[in-house]
């Protein structure tokens, strides 16, 4: 007869209270130390707004941003561009497969998890780098309009200390730079060794003291379905929150509504990266590999006229509009037919941009210069390329030569541009033809960007068609003269920028005077060499 074994009752319910402890807890318990420094969070309404506002004049907002401004309280994403930007596929891969397991423990053992499989053996600069280029895209895209309108109108502090449960090399750019008005940014500092990130997080000190800051009263706002337990928010005097059904009502800022226009950003991912959305990227990944490969040789091997179609059976979108171009040719048959060629203007998306305007009319006879692309990438180019170097004089001399032998397209935004605007555009080509014919480029990446600042520049446009249906539209404007503007002779600067006016008007994107080098000292701290 089989034995039993009787456990005492006080065992049991010893491991019964670790385990709901560990699997089963609260992960937006609030911390037992805030809630004898202020009583039960109060709504924030009107009301409550307008008491806020009675407060001294020298006063403090505790800002949980995760709670108080993004819409979503999924910190994941983040985390998981940290993965693929700084680390790899393969990193990004052990993060996804392991997260549903870490769902499972409370809210600070998930966030100390997701940062060591997030930052380990990774260089400090790549991670700050992140930080400062990537992220602050992805961020944004999570502000909530009613939380920022709230933060900037509503509420007006003396200052803002911004608390994040992310490590702090995350977030800290995107706060100061497109939130503005913060004097601190709190988060979790992971441990280094000789530029090496460990991954994990350095224990929180009561930093409060250390600030070093006139603050007077303090007031916190957080959200009620993620009570802060971070040991700033015990300081406060009241705290509000953010009621967590009225939350969910909250839509997007909108790109007009950014404190600080986002024109440029780096990083292969166009999709905000969710468990469920990572997983997907990750079974669309062979596949994608598989016809980026065949798209390629199919553009590269086969004529334009059979390539495009091939393309469409592919997957790839093309629409093209040259009515204008059309009628321009039928006017003066002989100037379209002419040795000479024409010069092609037209903004920068891709790399791809001069192959498709080549595709779509069909000739072989066209060039394009190039300046500061990889070898590799000019080597399997099927339209002839020119590097440029950056000497007026010779530039000239090169386009006057590419031009008496046919066609040319130059992009004189000089890099590309993922956003809805445009670059300043180099007058150099107002001196080397006296008629140009514009061209806007649109493009459209749905899960990878096909543009990069990185060392692996060679791989963009495989990038570009690994995606599940990328899309070209090419739309060939009237021609112009670089001599006058209605009627009015002009200097080349005013050309050049006339012609990105009438881009910029027919593709609806916002005007600039940046240039290539303003966005690769910004993306990777350089000048763009490559």
């Amino acid at each position: 007869m089989a034995s039993t074994i009787f456990l005492p009752k006080s065992f049991l319910a010893s491991c019964l209270l670790l385990l709901r402890t560990l699997f089963f807890s609260d992960q937006h318990r609030s911390n037992p130390k805030l809630q004898k420094c202020y009583p039960r969070p109060k709504p924030v309404h009107d009301k409550l707004l307008e008491q806020i506002q009675n407060y001294q004049d020298k006063k403090t907002l505790v800002l949980d941003l995760e709670g108080a401004l993004f819409r979503s309280n999924l910190i994941f994403p983040y985390f998981m561009v940290i993965a693929l930007e700084a680390g790899s596929f393969l990193r990004g891969i052990i993060l996804l497969s392991i997260y549903p397991f870490i769902c499972l423990l409370n809210q600070d053992m998930t966030i100390r998890i997701l940062t060591i499989i997030s930052f380990c053996g990774l260089k400090e600069e790549e991670v700050t780098r992140v930080g400062r280029a990537v992220l602050p895209k992805h961020l944004l895209e999570d502000v909530g309009m009613e939380g920022l309108e709230m933060i900037r109108s509503k509420i007006q502090p003396y200052s803002i200390i911004c608390v994040t449960r992310m490590p702090r090399v995350m977030v800290e750019t995107f706060v100061r730079e497109y939130i503005k008005g913060m004097e601190v940014v709190v988060g979790k500092e992971v441990k280094t060794v000789g530029g090496y990130y460990t991954g994990f997080v350095m224990v929180e000190k009561r930093l409060e003291r250390k600030l070093g800051l006139p603050f007077g009263e303090f007031v916190g706002l957080g959200c009620s379905r993620m009570r802060s337990q971070h040991q700033l928010f015990s300081i406060c005097k009241d705290f509000y929150f953010v009621n967590d059904a009225a939350k969910r009502k909250w839509h997007a800022l909108q790109r007009d509504k950014y404190l600080k226009p986002l024109i440029f950003h780096d990083g292969r991912l166009a999709i905000r990266p969710t468990p469920f959305a990572a997983l997907a990227m990750y079974m669309w990944l062979p596949l994608g590999i598989l016809l980026s490969l065949i798209r390629s040789l199919v553009s590269v091997c086969l004529p334009y006229n059979i390539s495009i179609l091939i393309g469409a059976i592919f997957g790839m979108k093309t629409r093209v509009s040259f009515e204008a171009l059309v009628n321009q040719c039928n006017d003066a048959d002989n100037k379209c037919g002419d040795n000479s060629g024409r010069l092609f203007i037209c903004n920068h998306r891709t790399l791809l941009d001069p192959i498709y305007i080549s595709a779509v009319l069909n000739k072989q006879r066209i060039s394009a210069v190039t300046y500061s692309v990889s070898r590799i990438t000019e080597k399997i180019s099927p339209i002839k390329t020119v590097r440029l170097t950056r000497n007026r004089e010779e530039d000239k001399r090169r386009m006057e030569t590419l031009l008496k032998q046919g066609d040319l397209v130059i992009c004189p935004e000089g890099t590309t541009c993922r956003e809805p605007y445009l670059l300043r555009f180099s007058s150099l080509f107002a001196e080397v033809a006296e008629e140009v014919y514009p061209v806007a480029l649109m493009t459209k990446a749905g899960m990878f960007y096909g543009t990069s600042t990185g060392l692996f520049k060679f791989f963009d446009h495989f990038y570009f068609l690994m995606n599940p249906w990328p899309e070209y539209e090419v739309k060939f404007l009237e021609k112009m003269s670089t001599r006058s503007i209605d009627g009015k002779s002009c200097a080349g600067f005013e050309a050049a920028n006339h012609v990105q006016s009438e881009i910029g008007q027919v593709l609806g994107f916002g005007l600039t005077k940046l240039t290539r080098k303003d966005k690769y000292l910004m993306l990777a701290g350089n000048e763009g060499l490559v």
